[in-house]
């Protein structure tokens, strides 16, 4: 059995039997057989400049398992970024920081000649690997770039942005356009911001096409982490559906939600099938804790879901719980009862306490 397939059936085990039976703890922790940890950072390892509660203890405490941090944000440096970590406890090198940045690289590489000259929009997290990489960078179009590549920076602006849309020029005929993400939203220590989506989007709506994007929820980034890694045994770590879960199922590996940040449990509740996590944990202290199996029983009619300390029962459309049992179980259960339901959440009937 495929490390993929078993820790997938954590989520979905499928029993039959007149009664609900109660869900067994398994003795695995979701690092079970991993050999690599992706975490992603904002929502995750840190909000803002601070760290996450329990979020910098138990990766430390993680044995066994390479851990690299692979983040979509743009606008650092791996230096940068592994600087900050240091300063919050973690145990960290640069070469320990996966980039989006640096999957735009290897994305570059493919699509125009060594040591041609390429248009940024963003911050020194970008124009710092095109230059590692041979690169000429400029910020006008009218040093005719190969291509533009785009990335987030909190000062990026209008100017930067039309800059963009004139190297490019619009049209499918024109030069290569790489994003290095596409997340619509930002976690800041004051609240939710807008991310390089919302600044691609604007481009994109000057230019009439897209880009190809390098960071999550697309494989390069990665690709770019299991050939540095030599790993393939790895679990993604992320607080949103959209990239970091869609991610880790494009790249055929399991996912850890942490609901530290993005996504909660309404989100969770209503994922599609390709966003869907294989393990949920409040914090990451449920790295180190057995995760609890999936039980699915029949009761007549009545489909009952057991996860750990609580129960779900589907019947005629209507979810009912019928042991509450902890939040973060009352949530798993919910969340593979509705997701094998077979059902849009919108024709179901849903209780409040599932995600209240």
């Amino acid at each position: 059995m495929g490390l993929w397939t078993a820790l997938t059936m954590l989520m979905a085990t499928n029993l039959t039997g007149t009664k609900a039976k109660a869900a067994s703890v398994s003795s695995k922790t979701p690092l079970a057989g991993i050999t690599l940890v992706l975490a992603d950072l904002d929502g995750v390892v840190y909000r803002g400049a601070d760290a996450i509660p329990y979020a910098v203890e138990n990766i430390n405490a993680i044995e066994g398992a390479q851990v690299a941090y692979i983040t979509n944000n743009a606008s650092r440096t791996d230096v940068s970024v592994a600087t900050h970590l240091s300063e919050l406890g973690l145990r960290v090198e640069p070469n320990d920081v996966v980039t989006s940045p640096q999957a735009a690289m290897g994305l570059l590489r493919e699509l125009v000649p060594a040591g041609a000259t390429v248009m940024v929009v963003g911050g020194d997290g970008l124009t710092s690997e095109l230059e590692k990489s041979g690169f000429v960078v400029t910020r006008s179009a009218e040093d005719s770039p190969a291509a533009v590549v785009q990335g987030f920076a909190p000062d990026v602006a209008w100017v930067h942005l039309a800059e963009a849309a004139f190297a490019l020029k619009g049209g499918e005929a024109g030069i290569p356009w790489i994003a290095t993400n596409t997340d619509w939203t930002i976690p800041q220590a004051r609240g939710t911001a807008p991310g390089n989506g919302t600044l691609v989007s604007a481009v994109h709506t000057a230019v009439g096409r897209l880009p190809i994007v390098a960071g999550k929820p697309e494989v390069a980034i990665f690709e770019e982490a299991f050939t540095r890694y030599e790993s393939r045994e790895a679990l993604m770590i992320g607080d949103r559906l959209d990239t970091d879960i869609l991610g880790a199922n494009k790249a055929g590996i399991p996912s850890l939600l942490v609901l530290t940040g993005i996504d909660q449990a309404k989100q969770v509740l209503a994922a599609i099938p390709e966003e869907r996590p294989t393990m949920i944990v409040d914090d990451l202290r449920g790295l180190h804790e057995p995760y609890p199996e999936t039980v699915v029983t029949h009761d007549g009619a009545a489909v009952v879901t057991t996860v750990g300390t609580a129960t779900v029962r589907l019947e005629a459309q209507r979810l009912t719980v019928t042991s509450a049992g902890t939040s973060i179980d009352r949530l798993r259960a919910g969340s593979a009862a509705i997701w094998n339901s077979g059902s849009a959440i919108y024709a179901l009937e849903v209780p409040a306490e599932l995600y209240s």
